[in-house]
C-alpha cells in the first residue's frame, strides 16, 4: 500500500474503530456485543492454539524439571540413603542369623561333651608377636579365662589360650606349626600327636606304626593332665591320607580339621572340664549309607514264540 492521503485516513479510521470496540467490550462486561465474535474466533483458532501448546508443553516441562532438579536430587539422595540403610539392616540380620546358628551349634557341642564354656567373639587375627596363626577374642581374665584353656566352636577344636588380658585373650589356632595336641582315634583308641601345618591338613604322628588306619577315620583330643591345655573328646578332624607303613615305630597320617580357621566368629573357651571323658560322643553322627535300589529285569517275549501248553489246551 502506497503512503497516500487515502491510506493515512484509512489507518486512522481503523484505529478509531478498534478503540471504539475495546471501549464497548469493557463497558459491556459479560453482555458485551462482541462476545459472540470472540467465541467464534476461539472456535476457529482454538485447535491451532491447542496444537501449539502441545508442542510447547514438553519444553516447558523440561524447563520445570530443570528448575525442580534440586528438589528431585535431594529426594533421590534420600531414597538412596534409605536403600543403603535397608541393605545394611538386611546384612546385619543375615549375620545375626549366621551367628545364632553358630552359637546354637556351639551349645550343642558343649552340651554333648559336658564342657562348661565361656562364649566369645573373634575380634582380631594375627598377634603382634609374629606371623603365627592366632586370633584375639573379646573375653579375658575378667571373664574367668586363664592361660592354657581349650578353645572350641560348634565344629570342633579351635586352639588354646596363650595370653590373657583383662578383657581380651590370644588364641593359638590348631593349624599353627607350633601347635601340638594329643589325639585318639575313634573306636580303635590309637593315640597320636597332631601338629599344625598352616593351610594344609594336620600331620598326626601315630604312636603305633602298624595301626590300621584308613581314609575317613576320625580323631578327637586325648586330653591333658588336669585338663590343661586340652580337655578330652573334642573333635579334631578326619583322615584324608595315610603314609604307607615302612616298618617304623611311628606312622604319619594327615587329617582335615573340622574347623575352618579362616572364618572363625563365635567360639567357646572351656572354663570347666567334663567330669568324665566324653570319648566319641561329641563327634557328629555319620550319615547313613544309602541303601541299594532294587533292580527289576524285564524280559521281552519274542513275537513268534509258540503258545504255552495251557494255551493250546484252552484252544482245543
Amino acid at each position: 500500500m502506497r503512503d497516500t492521503r487515502e491510506s493515512r485516513l484509512l489507518l486512522v479510521l481503523l484505529i478509531a474503530i478498534a478503540f471504539a470496540l475495546i471501549t464497548v467490550d469493557i463497558r459491556g462486561g459479560e453482555d458485551s456485543p462482541v462476545d459472540g465474535a470472540r467465541q467464534a474466533a476461539a472456535t476457529v483458532f482454538g485447535p491451532v492454539e491447542d496444537g501449539m501448546a502441545g508442542a510447547v508443553d514438553p519444553i516447558g516441562n523440561a524447563i520445570g524439571a530443570v528448575r525442580d532438579s534440586g528438589g528431585r536430587h535431594d529426594r533421590i539422595a534420600q531414597l538412596e540413603r534409605e536403600n543403603a540403610a535397608l541393605k545394611a539392616k538386611l546384612g546385619s540380620d543375615d549375620r545375626n542369623r549366621s551367628r545364632v546358628k553358630q552359637l546354637d551349634s556351639l551349645l550343642k557341642t558343649a552340651g554333648a561333651g559336658q564342657y562348661g564354656i565361656k562364649g566369645a567373639e573373634v575380634i582380631g587375627i594375627g598377634a603382634a608377636q609374629g606371623f603365627s596363626w592366632t586370633v584375639t577374642i573379646d573375653a579375658g581374665a575378667n571373664d574367668g579365662l586363664k592361660r592354657d584353656m581349650t578353645v572350641l566352636n560348634g565344629d570342633g577344636l579351635v586352639g588354646r589360650v596363650t595370653t590373657v588380658g583383662p578383657s581380651t585373650a590370644t588364641v593359638l589356632l590348631a593349624n599353627d606349626p607350633d601347635f601340638t595336641v594329643g589325639t585318639r582315634m575313634e573306636k580303635t583308641d590309637e593315640l597320636g600327636f597332631a601338629s599344625g601345618q598352616g593351610d594344609r591338613p594336620l600331620r598326626v604322628q601315630m604312636l603305633n606304626g602298624k595301626a590300621k588306619i584308613k581314609k575317613g577315620d576320625r580323631l578327637v583330643t586325648f586330653g591333658s593332665q588336669a585338663d590343661k591345655p586340652f580337655v578330652p573328646g573334642v573333635p579334631v578332624g578326619q583322615v584324608v591320607r595315610v603314609d604307607p607303613s615302612g616298618g617304623d615305630l611311628t606312622r604319619n597320617v594327615y587329617v582335615r580339621p573340622y574347623v575352618g580357621f579362616t572364618k572363625l566368629d563365635v567360639v567357646g573357651v572351656v572354663v570347666e572340664a567334663p567330669r568324665k571323658d566324653p570319648r566319641d560322643t561329641v563327634l557328629p553322627s555319620k550319615p547313613a549309607k544309602p541303601k541299594p535300589a532294587p533292580t527289576v529285569t524285564v524280559t521281552a517275549t519274542p513275537s513268534g514264540q509258540a503258545p504255552a501248553d495251557g494255551a493250546e489246551r484252552d484252544e482245543q
